[in-house]
């Protein structure tokens, strides 16, 4: 079908009922930048959206194909938003849109595929993607405030700027994901891999990173306040010049870990277990060289044997 036309066909669809471009890509949870691609004929949407489109301007599916003459489709609209009841005054019931656009929306999207998706500045708090295959699916700046990802595929997405706030990502592969200026409050990254995440410029308050494989992941210009990363695999992280405060390593793999020019304030490194020697000597291969430490810190590390020739208490 000429894409120019099905764009005509949807603003002007969209026109008739009064709604605009924003609350459209809503009623689709889709981007409204998406919504002016397809208007002017620059992309076209798949034919699951041409049939939610369909029943949210209450239109025979007929109205989006390229043999329905423009008379008719001109007849429908206009019948449909200008329909009278005997008195002659306008039928409120027929003149609104099908779907108000103050509706929830769509809150489940597990197993469902969505490859390269572009949900990019969406708000759409409390959704739930499990068992989802998201891979380079594009959440930046999106309102995902309680959402829940679970068993799911997003490797390769990008979350920049996005609001993860009380998010849960439990067993995800997220490898090579972009987290940089995301809102990282009480968010969950539980057993998932990590591989090449990226966390740049983010203050992560709450946070728990626990039970994951983060021995390839970035962090940098990060500040860590309440971040649990107890029995995760940190094994030659560099976590250098980034602030840490009341902050949790109990029982992680912490064997090679830089923290050169760092500052630890109330932060635990105990093993869960009985301290044995193999525990004491990931300690000791920790490098702490121009860290500041607050003194509790500081007396925690002394006590397990942990070298800290060049370390500045506070």
């Amino acid at each position: 079908m000429d894409i120019k036309k099905l764009g005509d066909k949807i603003v002007q669809a969209r026109k008739e009922n009064r709604m605009s471009q924003a609350q459209l890509a809503q009623l689709l949870f889709i981007s409204p930048q998406a919504v002016g691609k397809w208007e002017r004929g620059e992309s076209v949407p798949d034919f699951i959206t041409i049939n939610r489109l369909s029943e949210i301007f209450n239109l025979d599916l007929n109205y989006f194909s390229e043999n329905t003459p423009a008379q008719k489709e001109e007849l429908a609209i206009k019948n449909r938003a200008n329909n009278t009841d005997q008195t002659g005054q306008k039928n409120n019931a027929e003149m609104a849109p099908s779907i108000s656009v103050s509706e929830p929306l769509l809150t489940n999207f597990s197993g469902g595929a969505f490859v390269g998706t572009d949900f990019a500045g969406v708000n759409a708090p409390e959704r739930k993607f499990w068992g989802s295959d998201l891979k380079g699916v594009d959440f930046s700046e999106a309102d995902l405030k309680g959402s829940s990802f679970k068993n799911s595929d997003v490797s390769d997405g990008n979350f920049e700027g996005a609001d993860l706030t009380d998010c849960v990502l439990a067993n995800n592969n997220l490898s090579g994901t972009n987290f940089n200026k995301a809102v990282l409050v009480r968010t969950e990254f539980s057993s998932s891999d990590l591989t090449h995440a990226r966390f740049t410029d983010i203050n992560l308050i709450d946070v728990k990173m626990v039970s994951g494989d983060l021995r390839k992941t970035i962090f940098e210009n990060c500040e860590f306040d309440g971040v649990d990363f107890s029995s995760s695999d940190m094994s030659g992280l560099c976590l250098d010049r980034q602030l840490f405060i009341n902050v949790k390593f109990d029982n992680a793999c912490l064997k090679g870990v830089s923290f050169k020019g760092a500052a630890l304030k109330n932060v635990s490194f105990r093993s869960t277990f009985a301290l044995t020697n193999r525990y004491y000597k990931t300690l000791k291969s920790i490098d702490f060289d121009g860290a500041m430490m607050d003194k509790l810190t500081y007396a925690a590390l002394k006590g397990a044997g942990v070298d800290l020739p060049n370390v500045t208490k506070v």
